[in-house]
């Protein structure tokens, strides 16, 4: 078996919000459900606990009736439970999040994480992700480009 050594994906926005603003949307339910998930997809939260430590759990849903096509064709769920956790957790600085990865045919399940630092920039705050690889490339790419999808919902509201 050969292994790949995949680096970290860093993606930086600057939004015209204040550092406050965008950590609640990563750690309250209502600012979770307003913009995670990929354009044509939405999240129910059923648990999140804001502390290091603490669990995430929601439903990733295909809301739209091409996501749903799409979700049959790939032989993918069109609602999936995802559970998670938070890891550091400096509030309005820095958090990470930590996701159990187990809809990946024929892998076991494994987890990956996400950090996420607030940089107070003026009247901006500079929002930097690392989304850290999968085990599989395939799935580091999908894990990016749903991830740049799902931002669009923050570069609308913050334009």
């Amino acid at each position: 078996m050969t292994e790949t050594i995949q680096a970290a994906v860093v993606i930086e926005r600057r939004y015209k919000a204040a550092p406050e603003e965008l950590w609640a949307l990563w750690t309250t339910r209502d600012g979770f459900e307003s913009w995670w998930g990929p354009e044509s997809f939405r999240v129910e939260v059923h648990k999140l606990e804001p502390h290091a430590g603490g669990k995430i759990d929601y439903d990733m849903i295909a809301d739209t009736p091409e996501a749903v096509t799409a979700m049959k064709q790939m032989g993918q769920p069109v609602s999936h439970m995802t559970h998670g956790w938070f890891g550091i957790f400096e509030p309005h600085s820095k958090v990470t999040l930590l996701h159990m990865i187990d809809f990946v045919p024929g892998m076991e399940p494994y987890e990956t994480k996400i950090e996420v630092d607030f940089i107070p920039d003026g009247d901006h705050t500079r929002m930097i992700t690392t989304l850290h690889p999968h085990l599989d490339p395939h799935w580091t790419q999908m894990s990016v480009e749903g991830y740049t999808s799902q931002l669009t919902k923050l570069d609308t509201r913050y334009a």
